[in-house]
């Protein structure tokens, strides 16, 4: 029997032209389809579960079968009552509500574009906050509360491991539940875990940052009282690790299940394109935490506060905690329309009736388990479901590939605007904005158009695999760009002696001959850049004598400076507060090449999560999904920042030392930081280039005519799914 065609166009964009089928007359075999109608009304446009109608009146679900950006103009006029169910065959409800209250103007929203808009709202608010506002304010944080590099990879990586805990659980019981439930629950959750990030700032005492004028200034009073030891502050971290747990545990769902639920929901085709805009808006999430954070930071952490420093002082805290705040007070309220979407949405069934499989096939023929309608709704099952993915090399290889681009994904998200930070002279708000700037359209860019081409060309599996090969060797080859770097500021006593010769390597001597009398405190370090171009550790190292105030800009200048010699005149000079402004002639090629070093790690994201999908059985996916992100977090997300963390602090050059305690690190190496990058980029870009080698090649699609649920019909009439063009049903009068 012919199976029953959409009658308008297909759900999705309008990148690809769509067919227009006649809608079939009804059989007397489908009076089983119908829907029963609430209070005995009759339900008059209401959508059959197999796509059909009962009239032409259109529903909600008629925008499953309309692309995101159709041009054809649609009746607006539908009226719905109070209280209106759509139950599909097996007896399931498919109202758009709260337990009984489902009104009919929320079920303008139950379709696949009102799932993909909420879905994007909550990615867009968990990158924010992850990878976005705590990326941008490590630097901050690790000030604030003494924290030293490792200890804020720790914090990062707790995202990672609160993710591999729940993993499991969520995907397997989650991917045969109530997804949307569980999204909503999920969201809930991650904002609870904003919230608390941001505690610290209202359990602590006021922040005291020492200025130049109060300890800096040669001759001044140098007493710095040593009453709080740093370790005190040091122990918020596990305060940030606890809500980066609960950030974890409420973003798992999000990525496996939320997928999912989208991919049941649109056609096979359209896919890509709708997991592109939602993992495009996870990606712009981000930026917008970098440039949003970025701006915070330009606010004194005690809002109201008068201080006599500016942020391009190493010793300035930005307001860091506003944007948890905010982010967690929206993720709680988007939960609640997640919460509300049914198990499925109506009309969706047909999608599901008409995928064709393009799982790996097991020479043991052991795939065909999941097949069975009832494989994965019990515990019993769960080690069944893992030896069969055990069993999919391409499965485990997209995994292992995966694993390679997240650590340097996770460990350059982290770090990223520190290395900017420390390569340009840059203060912390700067280095996250210019980080910003980056992302936006390299990673959202990137994102959106690899789910683009994997529908423009109506890739299949093996083909979406050697798209992601060749976006890797690409950003491999992009990545040698870290051969080069910016030089470091001289620093006198930190890079280079005071009268101009090279300072042995790993050694300070801060003191000289021009500030031997000014008793100078190594704990106040406050950066200040002499007339001669060169830093000094603090107005005190520079034997400056006298402090004004710059109109223009507002800082601090210092004069009668002993150790700064003058241009032109015999005497002493003036230095200015925060660093030196770098001019750096290698910045415009490392930024371009960091640029399509990100852009073409994105590119292949969205190609390998439908490679992913597509290689394993249809009951399987979210499972699949699971797995994949655990494999992804535990080799990937958790050791790429703590790894990086721990390299970057290899090349630090000056560390704060806090009475005898040593904290977090001031000035950094430039060429060493380069240089560990680089051979890290490179190690991890050759693993993934062989891994998705190995999974291109031992892939092993199945035979065209054994797909399941073809029934000699490709799902979109164009030979997408199939290798040979279906021939098309029969055109009948309505």
């Amino acid at each position: 029997m012919a199976m029953p065609q959409n009658s308008t166009g297909e759900n999705g964009f309008c990148f690809a032209q769509t067919l227009d089928f006649p809608r079939p007359s009804p059989r007397p075999g489908d009076a089983g389809r119908t829907f029963d109608a609430l209070d005995g009304r009759e339900a008059c446009g209401t959508p059959l579960s197999n796509g059909t109608a009962s009239s032409s009146a259109p529903s909600p679900s008629d925008s499953c079968a309309e692309p995101l950006c159709s041009a054809t103009p649609r009746g607006d006029d539908t009226q719905f009552g109070e209280g209106i169910k759509y139950i599909s065959s097996e007896g399931e409800e498919l109202a758009c509500g709260w337990g009984g209250f489902t009104p009919g103007c929320l079920q303008l929203f139950n379709t696949s574009k009102g799932v993909l808009f909420f879905l994007c709202v909550a990615s867009f608010l968990q990158g924010m906050t992850v990878n976005g506002f705590i990326n941008t304010v490590i630097t901050s944080i690790e000030r604030r509360f003494d924290l030293r590099s490792y200890q804020s990879g720790l914090i990062a990586s707790s995202y990672d491991i609160a993710a591999c805990v729940c993993l499991t659980f969520v995907s397997y019981f989650g991917g045969n539940g109530h997804k949307p439930r569980w999204l909503g629950w999920g969201v809930l959750v991650m904002g609870l875990g904003s919230l608390l990030f941001a505690l610290p700032h209202f359990t602590t005492g006021q922040y005291e940052a020492r200025s130049g004028t109060e300890v800096g200034v040669c001759g001044g009073n140098q007493s710095l009282p040593c009453a709080q030891a740093a370790s005190s502050l040091s122990s918020y971290r596990f305060v940030f690790m606890l809500g980066q747990f609960l950030h974890g545990m409420g973003a798992t769902p999000l990525y496996t299940l939320g997928v999912t639920y989208l991919d049941e929901n649109v056609k096979t085709n359209y896919s890509p394109v709708y997991i592109a805009v939602f993992y495009t808006a996870a990606i712009l999430g981000p930026a917008a935490g970098y440039l949003v954070g970025g701006m915070f930071l330009n606010i004194y952490t005690e809002i109201g506060r008068e201080v006599d420093i500016t942020p391009e002082n190493t010793l300035w805290v930005g307001a860091w905690w506003i944007g948890f705040l905010g982010a967690g007070a929206a993720a709680l309220l988007i939960a609640i329309p997640i919460l509300g979407y049914p198990q499925r949405l109506p009309g969706s069934q047909r999608y599901i009736v008409m995928r064709v499989s393009e799982a790996h096939q097991l020479k043991d023929g052991s795939h065909k388990k999941a097949s069975d309608p009832d494989f994965g709704k019990t515990v019993k099952d769960l080690p069944r479901s893992v030896l069969l993915l055990l069993k999919n090399p391409t499965f485990i290889f997209l995994c292992l590939a995966g694993a390679t681009e997240a650590t340097l994904i996770a460990g350059m998200s982290t770090f990223g605007p520190k290395f900017l930070e420390s390569q340009f002279s840059l203060s912390a708000s700067e280095a996250a904005t210019f980080f910003g700037y980056l992302v936006v359209p390299a990673g959202g860019g990137g994102t959106f158009l690899g789910g683009f081409l994997v529908n423009k060309f109506k890739l299949r599996c093996s083909g979406i695999i050697k798209l992601c090969l060749f976006c890797t060797v690409f950003s491999l080859l992009a990545i040698f760009v870290f051969f080069i770097h910016c030089p470091n500021m001289p620093m006198a006593g930190v890079t280079q002696m005071y009268e101009g010769s090279a300072l042995p390597g790993g050694h300070l001597n801060l003191t000289a001959a021009c500030n031997a009398d000014c008793g100078c405190l190594q704990e106040t370090y406050s950066p200040v850049c002499g007339s001669d171009d060169i830093m000094y550790y603090s107005p005190c190292h520079a034997g400056c004598k006298k402090v004004s105030e710059n109109l223009r800009n507002g800082k601090k200048v210092y004069h009668e400076c002993s150790c700064v010699e003058k241009t032109l005149l015999p005497g002493p000079g003036d230095a200015e507060a925060g660093k030196c402004t770098s001019s750096c002639a290698k910045r415009p090629l490392l930024l371009f090449f960091m640029f399509l070093v990100i852009l073409f790690t994105f590119l292949s994201s969205i190609p390998a999560l439908t490679a992913t999908l597509r290689c394993v059985s249809d009951r399987q996916r979210s499972f699949a999904l699971g797995i994949q992100w655990i494999v992804v977090r535990t080799l990937g997300g958790i050791p790429g920042p703590i790894a990086f963390g721990s390299m970057i602090d290899q090349s630090c050059l000056l560390w704060q030392d806090q009475c005898g305690e040593q904290g977090s690190c001031y000035v950094y190496q430039n060429s060493a930081m380069s240089r560990y990058t680089l051979i890290a980029g490179l190690v991890y870009k050759v693993l993934g280039t062989t891994f998705f080698i190995i999974a291109c090649l031992l892939y092993k699609p199945p035979a065209p005519e054994s797909a399941p649920g073809s029934s000699g019909a490709s799902e979109n009439g164009n030979g997408d799914l199939q290798e040979h063009k279906p021939s098309l049903p029969a055109e009948e009068d309505v």
